[in-house]
């Protein structure tokens, strides 16, 4: 039976499984993620893709679903960990350029990531087109998804559509990182209130990211979280975090403990994986 979502349940588990295999679609070229969003989803998919940004728009006569693209594996992955840890602090200040007029109306005090704003700007014009033009054709529910820098896009792209009066549904992310400090989610939690839903492994590192510090962390996370993964006799990666912390000088990140630690994370990158996430939604009641 077809994968389906369900508009009157927010924070559904068949809703984060129906999202979690347009996150994982996210990542085909054009041609087969088409057939696939078809196949798998019945959804009828345009790739939109500039620089480094992908994402896709896909589209029924009940839903608009826009899925962006992550980071998973190989060079990809490896390139994270400058915005995740060693520039982490740096990034993380009142937005510039073209969206920060937008980020800014999030209060006095809200930090975000610049890194991550700079990737969503370089696709936001085509995806806003892209779905304004869906939602005059046919006004339905916009569903937002993404995994692991998606999840991030996913999220602060919800944050532009209602700065632009379109009405986002629902949103789901699958091992983000923090987009934010603690007042920026707050924004968040206000403006979009029961509206984004972050899937998190236990045992993934990367929602606990970016950080310089593995005690105190200036980044924070908007509700709510849907748990998946750390059950009995397994690692999680609070744990791993605490362990390492106590290898450094009060738990801060510098110097070659960076690079250390980045070590330690490639070898257990695979609990990031979607294909992980993808099973342990299957496994999940």
């Amino acid at each position: 039976m077809m994968l389906q979502l369900h508009e009157d349940s927010f924070g559904d588990i068949r809703n984060a499984k129906f999202l979690g295999v347009a996150a994982g679609l996210a990542y085909l070229p054009a041609d087969k993620g088409k057939a696939e969003f078809k196949s798998l989803l019945g959804l009828d998919a345009k790739l939109i893709s500039v620089d480094n940004t992908q994402a896709y728009i896909a589209q029924n006569a009940d839903h608009v679903v826009l899925a962006f693209r992550g980071t998973e594996t190989g060079l990809a992955f490896d390139a994270l960990k400058d915005c995740l840890l060693t520039d982490a602090v740096n990034l993380l200040i009142v937005p510039k350029g073209r969206l920060g007029t937008d980020f800014i109306a999030a209060g006095v005090g809200a930090r975000f990531h610049q890194g991550f704003i700079n990737a969503l700007a370089e696709i936001w014009d085509p995806v806003f087109a892209g779905v304004q033009a869906e939602l005059k054709r046919s006004d339905r529910p916009l569903w937002i998804t993404g995994h692991s820098l998606g999840g991030a896009l996913a999220a602060l792209s919800a944050w532009l559509f209602k700065r632009k009066f379109i009405n986002v549904h629902q949103v789901y992310t699958f091992g983000a990182p923090m987009i934010g400090n603690v007042a920026a989610s707050k924004a968040f939690d206000r403006e979009l209130k029961g509206k984004i839903y972050r899937v998190v492994n236990g045992s993934d590192p990367v929602p606990k990211l970016p950080t310089i510090s593995l005690i105190a962390n200036d980044y924070g996370h908007v509700d709510k979280e849907i748990a998946l993964g750390v059950g009995p006799g397994a690692s999680s990666s609070a744990e791993m975090f605490g362990q390492f912390a106590k290898r450094t000088i009060n738990g801060l990140l510098e110097g070659n403990k960076i690079n250390e630690f980045w070590t330690h994370l490639q070898s257990i990158v695979s609990s990031h994986f979607m294909d992980n996430y993808r099973k342990l939604l299957d496994e999940h009641k």
